[in-house]
């Protein structure tokens, strides 16, 4: 009896130890996610001058980013929750140059979250229907109901920025854009909407060091439009195209802040950290999960499934 006691208590052991690394090595596999979109930044940075800028003075140590960037997703999740459990209704806006790491910032928001809760809005240019409504009409249906985030991969913000440094308004629809924000946004806040605005700062420098990257990688050249292009030799215009959106748009119901966004690593964890300030999120109590025992019926037999329907195990 005590062998036979001994031989279950030793099975029970081994199939927890084998649970346990499975766990472990879950885990493992979610973190790499992210390592693999850090290895892809860093591969663009060798591809063009053979060297790892992580390791250049004033760059955020790896080791920190990471450890703060998961803290940090933890939070976002918390903050998930409370958005749910309250019915709040939340809206942010990233604008800022090409090139600037709106993206980055997006994905790793929107990495661990539930795409139902968190959705990304990044309209297309305006067809030729659309250009002939209420210029906000397009972005309205988009807005949140009670219990979402949106985030707007740019936003109502195009006619400030790109329509008007590339001449697809008028002066006249710009100046009754720049009349017609403020109360537009005034509006989604008394509503119950949490506006949250952002622009992406980044360096002439920098902008050219990007493009630069994304010119010498096949993988990335898809992001470089002619549109791009033509934004790089018009850097003037739009640093004055910002400034006065700037000037127009910044309200105290709906205030603007500027991410220092030459240091990609820095300007995720620092955006992500005001987010989390600005809303009063809190944890919110789960009750316990309990998986339910799994319900065997001794006529239930397996169908085999055809070889050919299965995908080759090439790895």
């Amino acid at each position: 009896m005590g062998g036979n006691r001994r031989a279950i208590m030793d099975e029970q052991d081994k199939a927890e130890r084998t649970l346990s690394a499975r766990i472990e090595a879950e885990i493992a596999d979610s973190f790499d996610e992210e390592l693999e979109m850090e290895m892809d930044d860093g591969r663009l940075e060798r591809l063009l001058d053979g060297r790892d800028r992580d390791g250049d003075a004033g760059l955020l140590d790896r080791q920190v980013y990471f450890k703060e960037l998961f803290r940090l997703q933890r939070e976002l999740i918390k903050l998930q929750d409370w958005v749910v459990n309250t019915k709040a209704k939340v809206v942010v806006i990233f604008e800022g140059r090409d090139a600037a790491g709106k993206g980055g910032v997006i994905k790793r928001i929107t990495q661990r979250l539930n795409p139902r809760v968190v959705r990304v809005v990044a309209l297309p240019a305006p067809s030729e229907r659309e250009r002939s409504q209420w210029y906000f009409q397009r972005y309205v249906p988009h807005l949140p109901a009670g219990g979402e985030i949106v985030l707007f991969d740019r936003s109502w913000y195009n006619r400030a920025g790109v329509e008007r440094v590339m001449g697809f308004c008028t002066e006249s629809d710009l100046e009754e854009f720049f009349r017609t924000v403020p109360e537009f946004e005034k509006m989604l806040v008394r509503s119950g909407i949490t506006l949250i605005k952002y622009w992406f700062s980044i360096s002439d420098d920098e902008q050219h060091l990007r493009f630069e990257m994304r010119i010498h990688d096949p993988i990335k050249q898809w992001k470089l439009s002619p549109m791009d292009l033509e934004s790089r030799r018009r850097w003037e215009d739009y640093t004055k195209a910002k400034e006065a959106m700037l000037e127009h748009t910044h309200i105290p119901e709906a205030r603007w802040w500027v991410v220092e966004a030459d240091d990609k690593k820095r300007a995720r964890l620092n955006c992500i950290h005001h987010l989390l300030s600005q809303m009063p999120y809190q944890e919110v109590p789960r009750a316990p999960v309990a998986l339910p025992e799994r319900v065997y019926h001794p006529d239930y037999s397996r169908a085999p499934v055809p070889d050919d329907l299965y995908v080759p195990e090439i790895y």
